[in-house]
């Protein structure tokens, strides 16, 4: 029963992720001038926007690495209590 839930949900995701696929235009339909015409406001706007992204990603990092430290030394302080009591 197992592999024939696998295949099933395999086949189900390849479908879903299809759709997006086949309602999207084709190759030469898409026409990218119209962004690179819009002008220099347009384009300073997607950069301040690309920007503040960029930027976001700053404290996340620091707070993802002090997670990582606090982690790892709550796990050195545990070796050594148990190393101490032996």
């Amino acid at each position: 029963m197992k592999p024939t839930a696998t295949i099933i949900n395999t086949v189900a995701v390849l479908f879903a992720t299809l759709t997006s696929t086949i309602a999207s235009a084709a190759p030469g339909d898409v026409d990218t001038s119209l962004t690179f015409n819009s002008g220099i406001l347009v384009l300073a706007f997607a950069g301040f926007l690309a920007l503040v992204v960029v930027v976001q990603t700053i404290p996340a990092v620091i707070t993802l690495y002090s997670m990582i430290k606090a982690a790892a030394s709550k796990s050195d302080t545990k070796e050594a209590l148990s190393a101490a009591r032996k």
